[in-house]
């Protein structure tokens, strides 16, 4: 499901040295940095991290310095620096940074996609086709391409000139676009917004899900949405996102049920209540479940690190 091998050309050293020295300028310490760009965030660890549950949205991540390793489903993939991470779907994933110091920090960025955008510009490019025996990956990592890379150090570059921000940042983020759908990580995008395929009815479907995931499941509803049968429904949702549509509710339900735990200071079962569980036992066994710990534990876990 995850693509690890990089076809050439790539950025070169310069590049990637000149993307890591903006990025460590404008992230001088420790955390996940959002920008006034809007959709760019900056990254900066000193130390290898836990493994996070989070949701990954349709966005380009890179490595610049460090390492990081993603999980989906049973799918790992670990990426460094000079790489480039694309998701074309929603998705839940296992993250962390695996390679961090104090004298050589990791450093990334992510940058979040407009499918608007992308589908307005694969037209305008006219593309051919995906080919139709070929499968969508929903991640993919390759070798960060040269000009995409020297567009990612404009972008950013940009922080340094706030007032041309809204004039400029929406230009860089055009080229952007069109050099990932004629890049390496093309053939991924365009499958995404080829008219009818399947990866762009399970988006659609994975999207649904992320805005009604409180709501009782009803995996016929969500087939005769993506116009399949259910058993086809289900066997192409779980080669794209990696898990069943049950499987993935219950992610998105669990995973906000802890930032509101975490953040709001919720107690478990109007937390549980909250993202759509009517037991509280079945809430606490499958949080225990996927976060290792039961929600009082793992919510005083999360505090202390």
């Amino acid at each position: 499901m995850i693509k690890y091998e990089s076809p050439k050309p790539s950025a070169t050293p310069t590049t990637v040295e000149a993307l890591a020295r903006v990025i460590g300028r404008f992230a001088q310490s420790d955390g996940d940095h959002a920008t006034v760009i809007p959709g760019l965030t900056l990254h900066r660890r000193k130390a290898p991290t836990a493994p996070l549950h989070c949701i990954y949205g349709v966005g380009l991540g890179v490595v610049v310095q460090g390492g990081k390793q993603v999980t989906l489903g049973e799918e790992v993939a670990d990426y460094g620096p000079g790489q480039s991470m694309l998701t074309t779907i929603d998705l839940p994933v296992l993250a962390h940074i695996m390679h961090a110091t104090t004298r050589e920090p990791f450093l990334g960025m992510m940058l979040t996609l407009d499918m608007r955008l992308i589908m307005q510009i694969a037209s305008e490019l006219e593309l051919s086709q995906p080919d139709k025996g070929s499968s969508c990956q929903p991640v993919t990592i390759e070798k960060l391409d040269g000009a995409l890379g020297d567009a990612l150090v404009r972008l950013v570059n940009l922080l340094d000139e706030p007032q041309v921000i809204p004039q400029l940042a929406p230009l860089i983020r055009h080229e952007i676009t069109v050099r990932l759908l004629t890049g390496p990580h093309g053939a991924q995008l365009q499958h995404l917004v080829a008219a009818g395929s399947p990866s762009r009815q399970i988006a659609k479907a994975v999207a649904w899900l992320k805005q009604n995931f409180r709501e009782p499941l009803h995996v016929d509803e969500l087939a005769e949405r993506a116009r399949m049968s259910p058993s086809t429904f289900r066997q192409h949702f779980r080669a794209i996102t990696g898990m069943s549509p049950l499987q993935f509710q219950k992610q998105l339900r669990l995973q906000e049920a802890r930032q509101l735990m975490l953040n709001q200071n919720l107690d478990a079962g109007y937390a549980g209540g909250l993202v759509g569980y009517e037991s509280a036992s079945q809430f606490n066994r499958e949080y225990s479940r996927l976060f290792g710990a039961p929600p009082q534990r793992d919510i005083k876990r999360m505090r202390l690190s």
